[in-house]
């Protein structure tokens, strides 16, 4: 049987990939199997802006509103992530770093600045069906610590417009630099990241 795990390990060094989706689409999950799978590190903007909100009631609303932080913000809060110490000598596994278009280019050099160039995009594709889905019961269990994003259609509504009008930009981005792989993800989580390795590992053949 492939490894394919191993072939992505021994491929990536000390590199990057960078996950993107739509809501529900499975980015944090994944983003952790991958991470563990990989032996590296996992950064999540929206984790790290979540934890953030403490500090900032005004980044609090907007995301709470479904919005995405301002890029100002993203810069300040999030990027001085990719130079902690404590992350030199992994790769790294990105949950939606730099969202909003033109934020991609800093990223992008922050990364390879600090020794972690990107080396794939991932995509995460979901139909919005599933999303509302997979929204009903993450409220139902609870399993995504009640988020004010999640609380109801509207916002939810508000998220996928923000995502195609300033996400899909950053994806095509990566997609003219040979960097974008799609996978979908409306299958069960362990289908879904079997297919995530093996997409990345024939990818890494070829690059």
């Amino acid at each position: 049987m492939i490894d394919h795990g191993q072939i992505i390990r021994n491929w990536i060094g000390t590199g990057s990939i960078n996950i993107f989706g739509a809501p529900f689409s499975g980015k944090d999950t994944v983003g952790n199997r991958l991470a563990k799978e990989l032996q590296g590190v996992l950064l999540s903007s929206g984790e790290i802006l979540r934890n953030a909100q403490a500090q900032d009631e005004a980044l609090k609303n907007e995301m709470n509103s479904g919005a995405l932080a301002n890029t100002d913000k993203f810069r300040s809060i999030v990027l001085p992530y990719f130079a902690k110490p404590e992350l030199k000598d992994s790769p790294l596994v990105m949950s939606s770093i730099g969202r909003w278009e033109g934020e991609e280019f800093d990223v992008i050099e922050a990364a390879k600045n600090a020794d972690h160039p990107i080396k794939v995009a991932l995509q995460l594709e979901i139909s919005p069906e599933e999303m509302e889905r997979r929204r009903q019961l993450a409220l139902e269990s609870g399993d995504r610590g009640n988020r004010g994003d999640d609380n109801s259609v509207e916002v939810l509504q508000k998220r996928i417009a923000e995502y195609q009008e300033k996400t899909l930009p950053v994806l095509a981005t990566y997609e003219k630099m040979g960097l974008l792989v799609k996978v979908h993800t409306e299958e069960d989580r362990d289908t879904v990241f079997r297919k995530v390795l093996e997409a990345i590992a024939d990818f890494s053949i070829n690059h």
